[in-house]
């Protein structure tokens, strides 16, 4: 009588291992979430979902043909005097920010040429205005 050889049974993976790093991965998420700072239960957050996305008006306006507008008139970049400018600030440094609202079909070309003309006007900063800021 001959005896048939036993069939090595494999060995079950680790699973325990992974359920116990799984569950100190939650213990510890759970713990971060109730360590960290909350904010005052009396704020209430401002809502601006009805808000209109439209551009400032004191503003300029670069059109895609290259044209600088404000208020609806037509400006010359050579000619702009920062001073001038409604929407022009100055910090404590001495640095002047402008914001410009570039139209999306500008070529790049016309839209590096109009900024080096505003900071050779006095602007230090050119904050371009997008439609996500808008929004």
């Amino acid at each position: 009588m001959k005896r048939r050889a036993g069939h090595k049974r494999k060995a079950a993976e680790p699973t325990i291992a992974l359920i116990n790093v799984v569950f100190l991965m939650l213990i510890f998420f759970l713990i971060a979430g109730t360590v960290a700072p909350s904010l005052d239960e009396t704020l209430q957050l401002v809502n601006v979902e009805g808000l209109d996305g439209r551009p400032p008006p004191d503003t300029l306006i670069l059109h895609a043909d290259g044209q600088l507008s404000l208020r609806g008139d037509i400006l010359l970049p050579e000619e702009i005097n920062i001073s001038d400018l409604p929407d022009v600030q100055e910090d404590d440094d001495g640095q002047i920010a402008l914001r410009l609202i570039p139209d999306r079909d500008v070529p790049a070309v016309i839209l590096l040429d109009v900024t080096d003309q505003l900071r050779q006007a006095g602007a230090t900063q050119i904050w371009l205005v997008t439609e996500r800021g808008l929004q």
